[in-house]
């Protein structure tokens, strides 16, 4: 594994499309589900790029799970974030936030 390649490409480049896809999964009220399923297509996309532009292994499942594993965590990560501050500013009379990842019902 190349390191640099690691970082541009699937750290800063594929990491930041993972954390778009996550807030827009979000936002759009989808299920977590999708996060899943689409973080496995953005690691194919990953994986062929590292073949394509760097002469990289196209068929090493280690490398794709490695890269997947990655993509998926920062999606997860876009998604529950988006998501604890959708529900406080469109539930502001319900919901307030306990921390970064999660959010509390307001007991009157």
């Amino acid at each position: 594994m190349n390191i640099p390649v690691f970082i541009g490409l699937t750290l800063v480049l594929f990491g930041g499309a993972a954390y778009m896809m996550g807030q827009a999964i979000a936002i759009t009220w989808r299920p977590l589900f999708h996060v899943f399923a689409y973080g496995l297509l953005l690691g194919v996309g990953d994986r062929f790029l590292i073949f394509a532009l760097f002469d990289g292994e196209l068929a090493s499942l280690s490398g794709y799970l490695i890269d997947t594993c990655v993509i998926i965590l920062i999606a997860l990560l876009a998604f529950r974030i988006t998501r604890v501050n959708r529900m406080i500013s469109q539930y502001p009379w319900l919901y307030r936030r306990s921390n970064l990842l999660g959010w509390e019902e307001i007991n009157e």
